[in-house]
């Protein structure tokens, strides 16, 4: 890992992050030479071993592999250099030009280390294993093998393969493109301010009502005026979508993700069945609170994250924010926290919110020779201390799974969250306990139980969502209107009696981008939540070698499933009360805040 010095004072002021661990700038030599260094070293590579792979023996295909990944490595490093300077200025054209001239390069050195990962998965099953068994080297690679096999069922000819990802830069992706381009382009006035969709967004947890109320209908005003661009856009992916899926032998438009997520379909059915169930005793029942507490009869869209009208939620610096998450840390590990510290010693973090800037928030892994780096939009809210203790999370799991090397580190997105969840919990249980005031107390708690409600029950809904658009389009284009009824069908039923939904929130759908960036990914949040609800509760009952064994979980990146990677904290994902277990922790604070 590259580093600097650790006596570099932390920032005062909201960081933008610097990049140049990966590459000093766009136009630098260092990434023009690396650029054609492995665009040599993916032609020699496939010269090499193309229509070779079943020939060689268990050593010479582990050299073979360690080789394909110092290639994926250098890929990595440059694509994350493009992806996060594009993310930090969307709108510049320039930038622009620069992530898409470089997606296209990236795809032409991919198509050409393809052939590999196909050809492995020709190999017979019987022959694979006499090479795993005759090589110690290749036995290294063996989680790496496991999940490049899972894909075998669905492969398609050599010839397929190559024309869907030389394709994709043109398709696909380009559509992504332009939903962010649009997105980040869209204006919000709102109290005689021009804001961005993030600024306008984060109006909706406003303590004045009428402010709300106002940017929620600007919202709708703006969303309603480019909803037939995002329907097109969501319409053509998902009709891509279906196309490569039914090519490929997929029995459901999820199957992909699940067995990207290493998660057995049944495992998620399990979790959206036990979630769905629990909509009455959870949101619905919570809402129903929050209508008593404002006065209202019902509750409309843009009071969902209201603040409580008594909880007085104080604006929070950058600095506090740095030290209330590394202090919540620290109560659980020093490493942790020394870990978290590095991002600010060291120019990690962009937390600026700025025009052009891409919304909301990540924690990009980037590649194991460098380290991520964290985007926010921070704003001073506790919800925003909340985020950096998340994307933290990610962070320090990312550092952690990095020794795993570029094919392995990557951890499925079902567990991907598991570190973030538990960091913030550990930060929310910190800030709780110092707080003595009832009224914060309770508006604390009561802002817990929403971003819980959003990270659970709100993003099972986006899974239903996500289900009948993919299952409806296969029968045809859908429109702008069909796609709202869905998702007011949607919300209506997670949130509850307690809301009125309109019109004027039929088009919110239209700037989730996970939908169009990462299909079904969003039951991945519910999974995570659920299961660090279970696992901060054997945490809690047992300190003694917990730390020690979460630390070897975050260890292991991809390399074990959720089943190995939770039986030593004695939890088990496939049973269905496991689930019931992780949402009990949500309705026991509904139950605290009942009889407050």
């Amino acid at each position: 890992m590259t580093d600097k010095s650790p006596d570099v004072p932390l920032p005062t002021e909201l960081p933008e992050w610097d990049l140049s661990d990966l590459y000093p700038s766009i136009d630098s030599e260092e990434l023009a030479r690396d650029l054609e260094r492995v665009t040599r070293d993916a032609k020699e590579f496939a010269a090499e071993f193309k229509e070779r792979v079943s020939d060689l023996d268990g050593d010479a295909l582990a050299a073979a592999i360690a080789r394909y990944e110092t290639c994926q490595e250098l890929i990595g490093r440059i694509g994350s250099f493009a992806g996060l300077t594009y993310a930090g200025n969307v709108e510049d054209p320039e930038i622009g030009a620069f992530f898409q001239d470089t997606q296209e390069q990236l795809n032409l050195v991919g198509t050409d280390l393809l052939f590999f990962s196909l050809e492995l998965n020709l190999i017979d099953e019987d022959a694979l294993v006499h090479l795993l068994e005759c090589s110690t080297a290749l036995q290294h690679y063996r989680p790496w093998i496991r999940d490049i096999r899972v894909f075998r069922p669905y492969q398609l000819s050599d010839e397929l393969e190559r024309l869907l990802h030389e394709k994709d830069v043109a398709g696909r992706a380009a559509w992504v493109r332009l939903f962010d381009q649009t997105m980040v382009r869209l204006r919000f006035d709102v109290e005689g301010r021009s804001l961005s969709s993030e600024e306008a967004l984060h109006l909706l947890s406003d303590p004045d009502g009428a402010v709300r109320k106002q940017a929620a209908n600007e919202l709708s005003r703006v969303f309603e005026q480019n909803v037939r661009t995002f329907s097109l856009i969501t319409n053509t992916l998902a009709k891509d979508k279906e196309v490569e899926d039914k090519w490929r032998g997929y029995p459901d438009a999820s199957t992909a993700r699940h067995l990207n997520n290493q998660v057995e379909p049944e495992v998620v059915e399990a979790l959206v069945a036990s979630v769905q169930h629990s909509y009455p005793r959870l949101s619905h029942r919570y809402y129903a609170l929050k209508a008593q507490w404002l006065g209202k009869e019902h509750l409309e869209h843009w009071d969902r994250n209201a603040p409580l009208p008594d909880s007085a939620e104080r604006n929070i610096g950058w600095t506090d924010a740095r030290d209330i998450v590394l202090d919540a840390y620290a109560t659980f590990s020093e490493e942790m926290s020394d870990i978290a510290r590095r991002f600010f010693e060291n120019g990690w973090i962009d937390a600026q919110v700025r025009a052009g800037k891409s919304p909301g928030a990540f924690s990009h892994p980037t590649v194991p020779s460098v380290h991520p780096y964290v985007l926010l939009n921070y704003q001073g809210k506790t919800r925003d201390v909340m985020t950096l203790a998340h994307e933290l999370g990610h962070g320090v799991h990312q550092m952690l799974a990095g020794a795993q090397g570029t094919l392995m580190a990557s951890t499925p997105l079902t567990l991907a969250e598991t570190a973030s969840v538990f960091g913030e919990q550990l930060t929310f249980r910190a800030l709780l306990a110092e707080e003595q005031d009832a009224a914060r107390r309770r508006g604390m708690l009561a802002g817990k139980v929403e971003d819980m409600l959003n990270t659970v029950v709100r993003q099972i809904a986006f899974y239903e969502f996500e289900t009948r658009v993919h299952r409806e389009r296969a029968l045809g284009e859908l429109t702008s209107e069909r796609l709202g009824e869905i998702w007011l069908d949607v919300q209506t039923e997670s949130l509850g009696p307690a809301f009125r939904l309109g019109s004027d929130y039929r088009s919110y759908w239209c700037y989730i981008p996970h939908f169009l960036h990462s299909p079904f990914y969003v039951y991945a949040y519910a999974f995570g939540d659920c299961l660090v609800n279970s696992l901060y509760a054997v945490y809690l009952d047992a300190h003694e070698g917990f730390q020690e064994r979460y630390f070897e979980m975050l260890k292991a990146g991809g390399t074990l499933r959720h089943k190995e990677l939770l039986a030593p904290f004695g939890l088990d994902a496939s049973d269905p009360g496991f689930w019931d277990k992780g949402l009990s922790v949500i309705s026991a604070f509904v139950d605290q805040l009942e009889a407050a």
